[in-house]
């Protein structure tokens, strides 16, 4: 399947958040209406530039996946320049240590495999729209991702969603220095 892209960009190898950062670069490029492929093998990269179109109203047409590379589609859809919306409510590693919630880890089951938060609920970005109904609203939820960037998404996106006891932990997990819990070995 082909499909017709103005501009193409290789993200290949990059990891959350830089496909995220270049396609924000490229697509300022672009025409209104104009489309951008984006070349990635990051798997986490789909529900991340879905959500991120979303945020900031760009069209996300869809994704294909050929040989371990995903191509993803995104229509430019406005010139004018979009304020990205960040999550208001934020908490920082040490306050999550004083706070009793659910710690929401919204990084792809690899990441959360290799190293999480004890306790801590994994449903992938991808995966959080569909299983929303896992969380309880009246529990104060920690949304966690490797950088930040996933899980101010995923907390706008809980947000919208009813939840109100919503907080982007930030920075993400690439700066825990807690205990991490490992679930490799067959234990997934």
């Amino acid at each position: 399947m082909v499909v017709k892209a103005d501009k193409q960009l290789d993200a290949k190898g990059l990891a959350c958040p830089m496909p995220i950062v270049k396609t924000k670069k490229t697509i300022n490029e672009l025409e209104e209406g104009q489309v951008l492929e984006v070349q990635a093998t990051d798997k986490g990269s789909k529900a991340d530039l879905a959500a991120w179109a979303g945020t900031v109203g760009h069209q996300y047409i869809g994704t294909v996946e050929e040989d371990d590379v995903l191509y993803h589609y995104i229509r430019k859809c406005s010139d004018d320049t979009i304020e990205e919306k960040t999550y208001e409510k934020t908490v920082s590693h040490d306050d999550l240590e004083e706070r009793d919630g659910l710690v929401l880890d919204v990084r792809e089951e690899a990441e959360f495999a290799f190293g999480h938060m004890e306790g801590a609920k994994s449903i992938p970005m991808g995966e959080l729209e569909s299983r929303m109904d896992e969380l309880d609203k009246n529990q104060e939820i920690f949304v966690i991702c490797r950088t930040g960037k996933r899980s101010d998404m995923a907390a706008q996106l809980l947000a919208k969603n009813g939840f109100t006891k919503v907080y982007n932990v930030l920075p993400g997990m690439t700066e825990w220095n807690g205990n991490l819990t490992k679930n490799v070995n067959g234990g997934m």
